[in-house]
């Protein structure tokens, strides 16, 4: 009976040995490269965090690489080395670009098919949806961050000055009248504009269904060039030229470094992303209000509709069967309503489907926080060729020319025509290298 005993125990102790020293089942690695900073760098680490929570199989490892542009940079040279992400972030302005690099990109409509996950892109808001897609019918790329520009003043600054502060200036001369008598009670910074290309070209072209580029913007063809010298352009860059002359409009940089100008107090009103929203409502300490953009009223049509701006999420080729099967659950996770909803209410990014709109509706949200659903509203107006998106190769090397041209007007070194002149004419010289180096693919 001992004996038996001791067998039995023996054996227990064994099968217990063997339990511990097996191995669990590995998990299968998705590299995520983002360029999420601040508090939507905190909700893409969380996003990873929720999705690798809900199963087991696949964990998501996001990791910030940098500006947009610096994350495609870093993104290229991997790719030649062989050990590029899963899934590379990539702003809006690179999306011509991503398109061309065609053996580099999995298109995210095939990775969702091959792993037999519900994808229809029909589910998605029309404007975002089919500005990442091909003109086979075939979406490229996962919409994760689209935002789009919209206006944020900051109300105990507009009551200090004797300004409404239940509605922000609807027109370019309201808001010229507005910054005035900021200026006039005290406030060293009125206006100020973040992401100054995209905001004040881009952006404001479809606001005024007028061209930004032939080809529709460039998405009818490589062969598109810029027409951003008009005279409604040079009457808007020469009036917010001459604010600045006046001290009502005070640059403070390329890119969204302006923002921190806004959260701070020291600026009262900015054009900026949608995306701006949650660190406003995390750490702005004073009352504030979202509108749509200003326009001019004497543009007949104008306001029209916004253009897209954010991010999506690229597919990059080269991985194993399984990891395209993880990266695919990371999407239909991302985009289910829930998600989608709460996304939308932290960040202030576009709810990507129009379930997930309907959900925030439902909740009563836009009630509760006025001007949250400005972003929406803009986007889903009647569209035109003319506002339907921009779609341009080199597109980073030319925001940037616009950059540099926009600062010479605001320093008083060039006239607006003389600025916008040199942005059609350096960056046309972009687009036909870009045509002759992609014609035939």
């Amino acid at each position: 009976m001992k004996t038996l005993k001791k067998l039995s125990s023996a054996l227990a102790a064994g099968a217990f040995a063997t339990l511990i020293a097996a191995p669990a089942q590995a998990q299968t690695d998705i590299q995520w490269w983002h360029s999420m900073t601040a508090v939507n760098n905190e909700w893409v680490n969380d996003l990873a965090k929720q999705f690798n929570e809900s199963q087991k199989a696949y964990r998501i490892i996001p990791t910030y690489k940098g500006s947009y542009d610096e994350s495609m940079t870093a993104s290229i040279a991997a790719f030649r080395a062989g050990n590029a992400p899963h899934i590379l972030q990539v702003f809006e302005v690179g999306t011509a670009t991503m398109m061309a690099s065609k053996g580099a990109i999995v298109p995210v409509g095939k990775v969702m098919k091959d792993a037999g996950e519900k994808f229809d892109p029909s589910a998605y808001i029309s404007a975002v949806a089919g500005y990442y897609t091909a003109p086979n019918g075939q979406m490229l790329s996962f919409p994760l961050n689209s935002s789009t520009t919209v206006f944020y003043f900051n109300k105990d600054a507009f009551k200090a000055a004797g300004l409404p502060t239940d509605k922000a200036p609807s027109t370019w001369p309201e808001v010229t009248l507005a910054a005035a008598k900021l200026k006039a009670s005290g406030h060293k910074c009125p206006f100020t504009t973040a992401w100054q290309g995209w905001t004040q070209l881009e952006s404001f072209s479809a606001w005024h269904n007028v061209e930004f580029a032939t080809k529709s913007n460039g998405l009818a063809g490589l062969d598109a060039r810029m027409k951003i010298n008009s005279p409604l352009h040079v009457r808007h860059i020469e009036n917010l030229g001459n604010m600045a002359k006046q001290g009502l409009f005070v640059y403070k940089g390329r890119g969204n470094v302006p923002e921190a100008s806004f959260v701070s107090g020291e600026c009262a009103m900015i054009n900026t992303s949608s995306g701006f929203y949650g660190n406003v409502a995390k750490n702005a300490k004073f009352a504030y209000g979202l509108a749509p953009l200003p326009y001019y009223p004497d543009v007949p049509g104008a306001p029209q509709n916004t253009v897209i701006g954010g991010a999506s999420l690229w597919v990059m080729s080269g991985k194993k069967a399984e990891e395209y099967k993880g990266v695919a659950k990371f999407f239909t996770f991302v985009s289910s309503p829930e998600v989608q909803a709460a996304s939308h209410k932290r960040t202030g990014y576009l709810p990507i489907t129009m379930a997930a709109y309907k959900l925030t509706e439902d909740s009563g949200f836009y009630k509760q926080n006025p001007g949250t659903d400005v972003a929406v509203t803009q986007m889903v107006r009647k569209v035109t060729n003319k506002s339907r998106g921009i779609r341009l190769g080199n597109y980073v090397q030319i925001r940037a020319i616009e950059d540099e041209e926009l600062e010479q007007v605001w320093s008083g070194k060039k006239t607006s025509k003389e600025a916008l002149d040199s942005v059609v004419k350096r960056g046309n010289e972009l687009l036909e290298r870009f045509e002759k180096a992609n014609k035939g693919r």
